[in-house]
């Protein structure tokens, strides 16, 4: 893919985070309405929350998890960090690809079927405990970048530095 350049860059690193926020936010409201239906004693509290549940879960759910996994693989293939250079970055795509599957195709059938019942089972707590505790482990390692660069990443780095240039002033480089 060819490079992004800088305003593209930057405007889509702003959406890529605000939108990977977002997603974190939604997740700990679904984990608040959903111990809220699982603990209460009221089955008018418990609806209540489960009914919005079923409203985020709706409206949200599926947007947020594709715009951050589309946003992130964009940044990722159209800067020098590519997709499959550093570990790190390798880590949450398939982190943010397992948990936007699974907020698809588990966590809104689930929220759906408890709003039709009224009430929520344990399951309404773990799925967004999980995902909570998935998406902060996703925003640290994109903080801290740690471990280092995959083989082809090696492979790459390697490969740059073998490439020298003509003489200082000289764009064109040789092999």
């Amino acid at each position: 893919m060819k490079p992004l350049k800088r305003r593209t860059r930057r405007s889509l690193l702003v959406a890529h985070v605000s939108v990977s926020v977002s997603w974190l936010g939604l997740t700990v409201g679904l984990l608040t309405l959903g111990i809220t239906a699982f603990s209460t004693g009221d089955p008018v509290t418990a609806q209540a929350a489960t009914r919005a549940m079923k409203i985020f879960g709706d409206w949200l759910v599926v947007p947020v998890a594709l715009g951050s996994l589309l946003t992130g693989l964009i940044l990722s293939l159209g800067t020098p960090w590519g997709l499959a250079r550093h570990r790190w970055i390798w880590v949450k795509f398939w982190l943010t690809l397992v948990a936007t599957g699974l907020s698809v195709f588990s966590l809104r059938p689930g929220i759906n079927e408890a709003a039709e019942r009224g009430a929520a089972d344990i399951s309404l707590v773990v799925a967004p405990s999980v995902a909570t505790a998935t998406y902060l482990f996703i925003t640290a390692i994109s903080v801290l970048k740690p471990w280092g660069p995959t083989r082809r990443g090696r492979r790459l780095r390697i490969s740059n530095r073998s490439v020298k240039a003509v003489d200082e002033r000289s764009p064109s480089r040789t092999a």
